[in-house]
C-alpha cells in the first residue's frame, strides 16, 4: 500500500556501492536524494502531511520521507527539471467560422487535441465536433504537440475549418449535443455514472466568491445580513433532518421545466440508411419532438444535418422544403425552433458560469448515499450505450476492446530517467488504472446482474467463472474447497483484499522486469467480485503447466527459478521478506522470496508475472491460534490468541514499518549504551562498579562528546537523526551481506527501513522494547530498564497502563543517550570497511545488538520476516530450526507491539487530540495508519474503556461503536442480500433496514407481484449469480436482527454489545439513528431517497420499497502515485514548517503542478495542496488568493470525497474563516452553517471538533452583533472545550474570555466578569502571573470592573434624579471588524506574532520548540495564546499547518 514508486530506480547499472554512500542517490535518480538527509527542519513532515492531507489512503505516507528532506542539491535538481517542462507559454488567435477571431493561451507541450477540447468546451465554438484547425492551409495533425509545428508562433492564426461527417464523427456530434443539452443536470450524478458526482458549494455561496467577490464586499452594511441559521443548526437541537444534506440548487430547477430545450431526441426507426441512400450519403436518421410539440426527422449526411421528409410511418429521404443544411445540429435546431434557440444559448450561459470543477469528470466513481426522486427522461445516448455492445469504450480505439493487460502492462515499461518522462509514465499509469478499475466496476455488476455467459456455465453459480471485455472476474466463494483447511468461504472472501494489498505493496515497489495483473475487488449486492487483467496465454495452458515458481496448493508442491528469485530479493528489503527454503513434496529443499501461494507465470508475451499475493505480510499471531505456541505476556493479558474467521489474517503493512522502526531505535540505544560502558570501562579502570549501576545514572556523568555536533544541527530532531543512521545501517547491509546480487537497487530503498508514520512511532517505542526483547543477550540486562527523559527509571508495567509508551527519545536522541552518535559511526564504519578494520570488541557490541532486536544479519540492523511462518501445509528443512525458532519468536513480538504500544499510542493521540476521527471512514483510516486491523476494533473500544481518561475519550468510543455496530450489520446483509431474488430487492432493502433502525417491530410485506403471470407452476431455473428465488428474507424481525449483530460483534470483534434493538443502542450508546443510516448505506452501497426518515414512530415502518433507489457497488482498487510531487508537496511543508512561507508556497505550486500534471484535474492529494496553499496565501495577507484556493478545495473534496465527508467539513470551516477576512459576513456564516449541519449528521454535537466550529459561529455573529446567538454558541463551544480538553486547559480559558466579550457587548458586566475570572484563574494556575496572557487577562478585568462600576453609578443616578439625572455616556461598542478576525485566527491556530529584528533570529528555535512541546502532548493552542496579538506589521505564522 505505501507508496515507493520510486525508490527502485530499475535501470541502474551495478554501480559500486562506495559512490552511492557519498552521494547518496543513484546516477539517474536526481530529486530523491537519499543520502542522510541533514534538514534544516528537522521535524518529521509526515506529522503535517497527516493532518494536512487526512485524506490520502492512511498508509501512503509512510516511506515519502525521502522526499521531505531534500538535500539542497537534490531541490536545484528538481527545480531545473522542472522548468524544463515549463516552456514560456504563447498566444494564438483562432477564427471559427461565424464567430469573430479571438485570443488563445497556450504552452508548447499542448497536443492540439488540446486546443479542440477547449473549443468544444467555449460557450461560442462548444456545438462543434467534426472540425480541423488549419495554419496557412495546412492541416495539423491532432496528436503533435504544438512546438513541433513549424511556423506556430505568438500570434499565429488558426482557422477552424468544417470537415465532412462520417457515421463515427455523426455519433460523437449527436452525443456531445446530448451532454450539451444536459450541461447543468445532477442526474448523471446521483445515479452515479461518468464520473460524475455532486457539488453544493455554489448553493451557499450564491456563486459570489473570487472575482465577482469584489462588488459585494460592502462589509459596513451589516443590517441587512440574515443571521438567524435554521432551527435545526442550534446547539442543543435534536432534529437531524436529511433534506438540507441537498440543498436545492437554482439552476437544476431551471433544467427541469421552462429551460427545456427539446422533448425528445432520438434515433429513428429508420436507421439504418438503406444502400441506395449510403450512395447519397445518408449516414443516420434521427427523429426530434420540439418544445412547440413539431415531430421532425433528420439526416445526418457527408455534408451535415438536414431535415427530410419522413414520418412515423412512412420513410421519404428526400430533403424538406426549406431543408435547412447545417454543419451543426444546433444551428439546424435554432432555424427550427426559436424556443430552442433561446434556451439553448441562456443553458450554455449558465453552464459556462460553472467553476469548471463543477463539471470536470473524477478520476474514480464516487456515489451518493441519498437523491432526490428525479425524472427518468428519454436519452437515446443513454439507451444507446446500454444496449450495443459498447464494451467499454470502443470510440478511443477503433474496432476493438482495450486490451488491458498490455495497457497497464507497457505503462510500467515507459522510461523513468528524467523527470518529464517520470511525470509521462505517471500519467499513464493513472489513466490506465482509473479506466480499468471503471470498467471492472462495469463488468463486475454485469456478472451479478446475469448480464454476461460465464466461460464455465455446466458448473453450479458460485463456481463460475466469467471474462468480459478482456478481464477475468471470479466469485468470491471457496470453489472445489481450495481454502478448505483456511476457513472456508470466510477465507475465500479475505483472500481478494488480501491480495490487492499485495498488489498494492509490490506496485509501490515497481522494480522493473517484475509484473502483477491489474487487479479491483467489488462487493456488490451481497457478492464479492474479483476482477483482474488476463495473462496472455494462461488461458490455453492448464495451471500446473504454466506455474514455474511458488505452490498451487498450498505448498504441498513447491517450485523456484532463479529468474524469480532475482527479481524477488530486490523487493525483500522494502517489504521485510526473508529469503528461505521449504522443502517440496519430495523433501528437496526450494528457495523462495515470498510466500509459497505466491505464483510466477511467464506470459506469452515473455513478462515474468506475479500473482495470488495474499499472503505478502507476515501472519496475525493474535488471530491465530496455533496448539503448542505461546504468544507473548502483554498478548496474553489482553485475551490473545483469538479464533477468527479463517487463518488468513496478517498484519498490515504499517504495522511492519512502525515495529522495524521501534526495533531501530531499540538496536541504537542498545549499541550506544554498551559503547558508553567500554568507555567508561576503559576511564575508569572501575569496570564492576559501572556494570552494576544503572545506565541512567552513569550516562550523564560521562564528557558527551558530540555535543557540538548536536548543536550544529540544533533544529534535528531524534527521528532525522534516527533516519540517518538508519540509511547507514542499511548501507552496511548492502555491503556486508554476500548474496546481495544488485547492490544499487537493493541500496536504493533505504529509506524504507525508516518508516515515519508520524510522531507516534518513535515515542511509543522503548517503553515496550524491554518486554519484547526476551531473546536478548546478557548484556541486555544491564542495559534496558526503560530511561524517561530525566534519566529516572520507570517500571514498565505502570507505563503501558497509562496507556503510555514514551520514549527516551523523545527530545534529542543525542542528549539522552550520548552513545548514540559513536553508534551510528560504528555502523558506518562496519559498511565501509567490511568489518576488517574494526576491534573486535566494537564488533561484538553490534552482533549482540542485533541479537538482542532479533536482525537476521549480525553485523547491521535488518529486521525481515517469514510470511509462511505458521502456513498449514508448509514444511521446512532441518537445518533451518534456528532460524524458524527467531521468526517465530519476530512474529509473536510484532503481534505484542500491536498490543502494547499502537493500541495504546492511538488512544494517547485521540487524547490529546493529534488524531480526531469523526465517522467510521475516517476512524479506519486512524486504525490503519497506526497498522491496526479493523478486526481490532473491540480491543481498541475496551482499552478505552478501562483508560481513567474515559470521558475525555467519549467521541472516540461512541464512533468505534457505530463502526462496530454497522459493520457487523453490514456482514449480515451480505448473505441476507444473496438470497433476494432481483425483483424483490428494494422490498428486502427496506425490510433490512427497517429491522436495523425502525422503532415499528417491522413485518416484511412481500411485493405483491405486479405482474401475474397465468402459469403459475413454470420450473425456473435460475442461473443468475444473485438469483436466488426465495422469500427467506422476509422472515427477519427487528428482535432477531440484533440477536445476530450481538452475537457477530462477540465472534468477530470479541465485543459484547448490550442492546435488543436500535432504540437501547442510541439510548445506551448516545448514537444517533441517522448516523447510523449514513454509515450502512456506505458500507453496503444503499442509495435511499432524501427526505425526512421516522425512525421512532411504533406505528409504521420508516422505510418503503419506494425509498429504496439504488444498489451501488463498493470498490477497492490500488490508487497510483505521482512520486515526484509528493516529493515537492513535502519539501514545501518542511519549508513552512521553519518559517520560510515565501519558498514553502513556491514549492507547493510546483507541487500543485506536477499532482496536475498526473492526476488531472480532481483528486484528493490536489485537494490537500489547494488547501495549504490557500493557508499560505492568507498567512501572507493574500485574502483574495487564499479565498480562491480554498473554493477549489472545497469543490474538490465535495466531488473526490463526497458531499459530508469530515475532511469536506473542515474544508467549508477554512473557506468561511477566509470569506469572512475577506468581508463576505453573510456567505462566512451560511458556510458554517453548513458545516455545523454535515457535523451534526455524521458524528452528532458531542465531538472535541464542534467546539473550534462553535466558537467560530459565534465569534462571526458577535462581530454582526446578534449576541443572543453568538452566546449560544460560545456557550456551548466552551462546555464541549472543558469536557474534551479538562476545566484547566488554555482552550477553555480562551472560550471564557470569548464569552466575557460577548456579556461586555451586551452590558452584563456582572457575567463577564464571572467568566473572564475563570479564565484569569486557568491562565494563572498554567503560565504564572507574568505570563503575558495573564497580565491581559488582569488588565481585561480592572476594565470591566471600571464599566460595571459606571454602569451601577448611572443606574444609582437614574433611580435618586428621576428623568432629569445627568447621565455619562456608556460606552456601548460593536466589536471592530479586526478584532473579530483577531480572534477567529487564534482559535484557528494561525497567530500573528509582533517581530523585532533580534525575535527573527529565535524565531526558529521557538518553532523548534512548539514542534517538540507539540509532539510530547501539549495541544497547540496552549502555546497559540502567547504574545500580544495586535494586527499591524506583524509577521505571521501557522502554528499547526494543517
Amino acid at each position: 500500500m505505501v507508496s515507493k514508486t520510486d525508490d527502485i530506480p530499475a535501470s541502474v547499472p551495478n554501480c559500486n556501492v562506495n559512490t552511492v554512500d557519498v552521494v547518496g542517490e543513484t546516477p539517474d535518480r536526481k530529486e530523491s536524494s537519499k543520502s542522510p538527509h541533514k534538514d534544516p527542519c528537522g521535524h518529521s513532515v509526515d506529522t503535517v502531511v497527516m493532518n494536512g492531507g487526512g485524506a490520502h489512503n492512511p498508509s501512503e505516507e509512510e516511506s515519502k520521507q525521502d522526499g521531505a528532506g531534500d538535500t539542497d542539491g537534490g531541490e536545484d535538481s528538481n527545480e531545473q527539471e522542472v522548468i524544463v517542462i515549463q516552456d514560456t507559454g504563447f498566444t494564438v488567435k483562432i477564427q471559427a467560422p461565424g464567430t469573430e477571431p479571438f485570443d488563445l493561451q497556450v504552452s508548447p507541450q499542448e497536443m492540439v487535441q488540446e486546443i479542440h477540447q477547449v473549443l468544444m468546451d467555449r460557450e461560442d465554438t462548444c456545438h462543434r465536433t467534426c472540425f480541423s484547425l488549419q495554419l496557412d492551409s495546412n492541416v495539423l495533425d491532432n496528436f503533435a504537440e504544438l512546438k513541433s509545428i513549424e511556423g506556430l508562433q505568438e500570434g499565429s492564426l488558426l482557422k477552424v475549418v468544417e470537415e465532412p461527417y462520417t457515421v463515427r464523427e455523426a455519433r460523437i456530434h449527436v452525443r456531445h449535443i446530448r451532454d450539451l443539452l444536459k450541461g447543468l443536470d445532477p442526474s448523471d450524478a446521483y445515479n452515479g455514472v461518468d464520473c460524475n458526482s455532486l457539488s453544493f458549494l455554489s448553493v451557499f455561496t450564491d456563486g459570489d466568491l473570487g472575482d465577482s467577490g469584489k462588488r459585494k464586499k460592502k462589509g459596513s452594511q451589516l443590517e441587512q445580513i440574515d443571521c438567524t441559521p435554521p432551527e435545526h443548526i442550534l446547539p442543543g437541537s435534536k432534529e437531524r433532518p436529511l433534506l438540507p444534506l441537498q440543498p436545492q440548487n437554482k439552476d437544476w430547477k431551471v433544467i427541469m421545466t421552462p429551460m427545456q430545450c427539446l422533448k425528445v431526441l432520438t434515433m429513428s426507426g429508420w436507421n439504418p440508411p438503406p444502400g441506395n441512400r449510403k450512395m447519397h450519403g445518408d449516414l443516420m436518421y434521427l427523429y426530434m419532438v420540439t418544445v412547440e410539440e413539431r415531430h421532425i426527422s433528420i439526416t445526418a449526411s457527408t455534408r451535415g444535418f438536414y431535415l427530410n421528409q419522413s414520418t412515423t410511418y412512412t420513410f421519404n429521404p428526400k430533403p424538406a422544403n426549406p431543408s435547412f443544411l447545417s454543419h451543426s445540429l444546433v444551428e439546424l435546431l435554432s432555424q427550427i425552433s426559436p424556443a430552442f434557440k433561446k434556451n439553448f444559448t441562456a443553458l450554455q450561459k449558465k453552464r459556462v458560469q460553472r467553476h469548471p470543477f463543477e463539471r470536470i469528470a473524477t478520476p474514480f466513481q464516487v456515489y451518493s448515499w441519498t437523491a432526490p426522486q428525479v425524472d427518468h427522461t428519454m436519452d437515446c445516448v443513454r439507451a444507446e450505450d446500454a444496449y450495443t455492445s459498447r464494451l467499454g469504450y470502443e470510440e478511443h480505439i477503433p474496432g476493438q476492446t482495450r486490451d488491458w493487460n498490455e495497457e497497464l502492462q507497457t505503462t510500467r515499461e515507459l522510461a523513468r530517467k528524467n523527470l518529464p518522462d517520470r511525470l509521462l509514465r505517471e500519467r499513464a499509469i493513472f489513466k490506465v488504472h482509473s479506466d480499468f478499475a471503471a470498467a471492472a466496476t462495469r463488468g463486475s455488476m454485469a456478472v451479478i446482474d446475469g448480464n454476461v455467459m460465464a466461460i464455465n456455465p455446466g458448473e453450479e453459480t458460485r463456481m463460475q467463472m466469467f471474462i468480459w471485455n478482456n478481464i477475468f472476474f471470479s466469485l468470491g466463494f471457496d470453489v472445489r474447497d481450495h481454502y478448505r483447511e483456511l476457513g472456508g468461504d470466510a477465507a475465500a472472501h479475505a483472500a481478494p483484499t488480501n491480495d490487492l494489498n499485495g498488489v498494492r505493496a509490490y506496485g509501490a515497489v515497481d522494480v522493473e522486469g517484475l509484473y502483477t495483473l491489474g487487479t479491483v475487488v467489488v462487493d456488490y449486492r451481497g457478492y464479492r467480485v474479483t476482477a483482474q487483467s488476463i495473462i496472455p496465454g494462461i488461458l490455453e495452458r492448464e495451471q500446473e503447466q504454466s506455474v514455474i515458481y511458488g505452490s498451487i496448493d498450498f505448498g504441498k508442491t513447491v517450485v523456484s527459478h532463479g529468474k524469480y528469485l532475482e527479481l524477488l530479493e530486490r523487493t525483500s528489503r522494502p517489504l521485510k521478506v526473508q529469503r528461505h527454503n521449504v522443502l517440496n513434496e519430495k523433501d528437496e529443499s526450494m528457495e523462495l522470496c515470498s510466500s509459497v501461494e505466491c505464483k510466477g507465470i511467464i506470459g506469452n508475451d515473455g513478462r515474468h508475472y506475479i500473482l495470488d499475493l495474499l499472503r505478502t505480510f507476515p501472519p496475525d499471531l493474535n488471530f491465530l491460534p496455533v496448539e503448542g505456541e505461546e504468544l507473548s505476556p502483554e498478548s496474553v493479558r489482553e485475551g490473545f490468541p483469538r479464533q477468527h474467521r479463517h487463518r488468513l489474517a496478517c498484519l498490515r503493512q504499517e504495522l511492519i514499518e512502525a515495529f522495524v522502526e521501534h526495533r531501530y531505535l531499540l538496536f541504537m540505544k542498545m549499541a550506544a549504551l554498551q559503547l558508553m560502558q567500554q568507555k567508561a570501562n576503559k576511564e575508569s579502570k572501575l569496570a564492576t562498579l559501572t556494570e552494576n549501576s544503572s545506565p541512567g545514572a552513569a550516562v550523564p556523568a560521562l564528557p558527551s562528546t558530540e555535543t557540538p555536533d548536536a548543536s550544529a544541527e540544533s533544529s534535528e530532531t531524534s527521528t532525522e537523526t534516527l533516519t540517518d543512521a538508519n540509511s547507514d545501517a542499511v548501507q552496511t547491509e548492502t555491503t556486508s551481506t554476500s548474496d546481495a546480487p544488485q547492490p544499487a537497487a537493493t541500496e536504493a530503498t533505504t529509506t524504507e527501513a525508516a518508516p515515519k508514520t508520524e510522531p507516534m512511532t518513535e515515542t511509543d517505542s522503548s517503553a515496550t522494547t524491554t518486554t519484547n526483547a526476551s531473546q536478548a543477550t546478557p548484556i541486555e540486562d544491564n542495559v534496558v530498564p526503560t530511561v524517561t527523559t530525566n534519566g529516572s527509571l520507570v517500571p514498565f508495567a505502570t507505563a503501558i497502563q497509562n496507556g503510555e509508551c514514551e520514549s527516551p527519545l523523545e527530545g534529542k536522541a543525542e542528549d539522552i543517550i550520548p552513545g548514540l552518535a559513536q553508534a551510528k559511526e560504528l555502523a558506518e564504519s562496519l559498511a565501509e570497511e567490511d568489518g576488517s578494520g574494526i576491534d573486535p570488541k566494537s564488533r561484538e557490541v553490534v552482533l549482540n545488538a542485533c541479537k538482542a532486536v532479533g536482525s537476521i544479519s549480525n553485523t547491521s540492523f535488518d529486521i525481515r520476516f517469514n510470511p509462511d511462518i505458521f502456513s498449514p501445509g508448509v514444511r521446512f528443512p532441518e537445518d533451518s530450526a534456528d532460524d524458524i525458532q527467531k521468526q517465530k519468536q519476530l512474529l509473536k513480538d510484532a503481534g505484542a507491539f500491536m498490543v502494547s504500544c499502537q493500541i495504546p499510542s492511538l488512544v494517547k493521540d485521540c487524547l490529546d487530540h493529534s488524531a480526531l476521527p469523526m465517522d467510521g471512514a475516517t476512524l479506519t483510516e486512524a486504525l490503519h495508519q497506526r497498522g491496526i486491523n479493523v478486526r481490532y476494533l473491540g480491543n481498541v473500544l475496551a482499552f478505552v474503556d478501562q483508560t481513567p481518561a474515559k470521558a475525555q475519550l467519549e467521541h472516540f468510543y461512541r464512533i468505534g461503536i457505530s463502526e462496530l455496530i454497522t459493520r457487523c450489520a453490514k456482514h449480515i446483509f451480505k448473505t441476507y442480500l444473496q438470497g433476494v431474488e432481483l425483483s424483490a430487492l428494494s422490498a428486502a432493502v427496506s425490510h433490512f433496514l427497517n429491522c436495523f433502525l425502525s422503532s415499528f417491530d417491522a413485518v416484511a410485506h412481500l411485493p405483491a407481484d405486479e405482474l401475474v403471470s397465468r402459469r403459475k407452476n413454470r420450473k425456473r431455473r435460475n442461473r443468475v449469480p444473485g438469483g436466488g428465488d426465495n422469500t427467506a428474507w422476509a422472515s427477519l424481525t427487528p428482535s432477531e436482527l440484533w440477536k445476530n449483530i450481538v452475537s457477530e460483534a462477540q465472534s468477530y470483534y470479541h465485543f459484547t454489545l448490550h442492546c435488543e434493538n436500535a432504540d437501547q443502542v442510541v439510548e445506551k450508546y448516545g448514537l444517533q439513528k441517522i448516523t447510523l443510516l449514513r454509515e450502512i448505506s456506505i458500507k453496503a452501497g444503499i442509495q435511499i431517497l432524501i427526505k425526512e426518515y421516522n425512525f421512532d414512530s411504533r406505528h409504521k415502518p420508516a422505510f418503503t420499497e419506494e425509498d429504496i433507489l439504488n444498489i451501488f457497488p463498493v470498490v477497492k482498487h490500488v490508487n497510483p502515485k505521482a512520486s515526484d510531487a509528493f516529493h515537492f508537496f513535502q519539501s514545501g511543508q518542511a519549508k513552512v514548517q521553519q518559517g520560510y512561507l515565501k519558498e514553502g508556497c513556491e514549492l507547493i505550486n510546483e507541487a500543485l503542478n506536477l499532482f496536475n500534471n498526473v492526476y488531472g484535474a480532481m483528486h484528493v492529494e490536489i485537494c490537500a495542496c489547494l488547501r495549504l496553499l490557500a493557508r499560505l496565501n492568507y498567512i501572507m495577507g493574500d485574502h483574495h488568493e487564499a479565498l480562491s484556493n480554498q473554493q477549489k478545495a472545497v469543490l474538490m473534496s465535495e466531488r473526490v470525497l463526497g458531499v459530508e465527508h469530515p475532511n469536506t467539513i473542515q474544508e467549508y470551516m477554512h473557506l468561511a474563516l477566509y470569506c469572512f477576512a475577506n468581508g463576505q459576513l453573510s456567505t462566512a456564516l451560511k458556510l458554517l452553517y453548513r458545516a455545523r449541519y454535515l457535523m451534526l449528521m455524521v458524528c452528532g454535537e458531542d465531538h472535541p471538533e464542534m467546539a473550534l466550529l462553535d466558537s467560530n459561529i459565534g465569534l462571526v455573529l458577535h462581530g454582526v452583533m446578534e449576541y443572543d446567538l453568538s452566546l449560544r454558541f460560545l456557550e456551548n463551544a466552551l462546555a464541549i472545550n472543558t469536557k474534551y480538553h479538562g476545566p484547566r486547559s488554555l482552550k477553555v480559558a480562551l472560550s471564557h474570555h470569548l464569552v466575557a466579550r460577548v456579556y461586555e457587548s451586551k452590558a452584563e458586566f456582572r457575567s463577564a466578569l464571572q467568566q473572564e475570572k475563570e479564565g484569569y484563574t486557568i491562565y494563572k494556575n498554567q503560565v504564572g502571573e507574568a505570563h503575558e496572557k495573564t497580565k491581559e487577562s488582569s488588565e481585561y478585568l480592572k476594565y470591566l470592573t471600571q464599566q460595571a462600576v459606571a454602569l451601577q453609578r448611572t443606574m444609582n443616578e437614574i433611580y435618586k434624579n428621576g428623568s432629569n439625572a445627568s447621565i455619562m455616556p456608556l460606552k456601548f461598542t460593536a466589536p471592530s471588524m479586526a478584532s473579530v478576525l483577531e480572534q477567529l485566527n487564534i482559535i484557528n491556530g494561525i497567530i500573528f506574532i509582533p517581530l523585532s529584528q533580534k525575535d527573527l533570529e529565535n524565531l526558529k528555535a521557538e518553532v523548534q520548540r512548539r514542534q517538540q512541546l507539540q509532539e510530547s502532548g501539549k495541544s497547540v493552542e496552549d502555546l497559540t495564546v502567547d504574545g500580544p496579538l495586535e494586527l499591524e506589521d506583524k509577521i505571521p505564522m501557522d502554528v499547526n499547518v494543517d
